[in-house]
């Protein structure tokens, strides 16, 4: 369908570099899926932006997400100095920071129970970057839990959030767990 002028006109507004160096930090984090946490950090971008998200604090906030979790030490104020509207950015990547030592399943259900909308986007378009990436140097272990994650903690946020991207989740979590079925891996664990 592609984006209408306007769209264009206010992605084109947005100044995204000084958020795309913070992200830079990231090259060379790897995941367990493949790839690095940088190119994760605008993949979650470009979901956003597929899904006609033109919010300039959400697509800012896309591209640093996962710095202050993944890096050890991260100076927080490197994101509050750059530029007007980085403090809502500083404030929205938090609601989608995990607290050290916080268990993911308390941390999923905060940003289900307690999260603003763009935190929920946010966390929708997260994860389907992450269920796309989860390949298959990913133990079959991983992989199970990861869609049972999905299921029980991200579907509500989906379904909240963007009912688009909850359909797409869905069929993420259906192929991955069609693979587990196909590979054998659920026979061998009934066993």
């Amino acid at each position: 369908m592609g984006m209408n002028t306007e769209a264009m006109l206010a992605l084109k507004s947005i100044n995204l570099a000084p958020y795309m160096q913070l992200a830079t930090a990231l090259i060379g984090e790897s995941r367990q899926a493949g790839g690095n946490m940088f190119r994760h950090q605008l993949d979650t971008m470009s979901i956003l932006i597929d899904y006609g998200y033109i919010d300039s604090v959400l697509l800012k906030a896309s591209l640093i997400h996962d710095v202050i979790e993944d890096i050890p030490g991260f100076d927080h104020n490197l994101i509050l100095q750059i530029e007007a509207e980085a403090e809502d950015v500083y404030k929205l990547v938090l609601e989608v920071t995990r607290k050290e030592g916080q268990l993911k399943s308390d941390y999923l259900k905060c940003v289900m129970r307690n999260g603003s909308q763009k935190a929920k986007i946010l966390k929708t378009a997260d994860r389907i970057s992450n269920m796309i990436s989860l390949g298959f140097v990913t133990s079959p272990e991983f992989i199970e839990r990861y869609c049972d994650e999905t299921e029980f903690y991200i579907f509500p946020i989906a379904l909240e959030s963007n009912y688009d991207m909850y359909q797409e989740l869905i069929q993420l979590v259906m192929t991955r767990r069609r693979y587990l079925e196909d590979s054998g891996y659920l026979d061998k664990k009934i066993l």
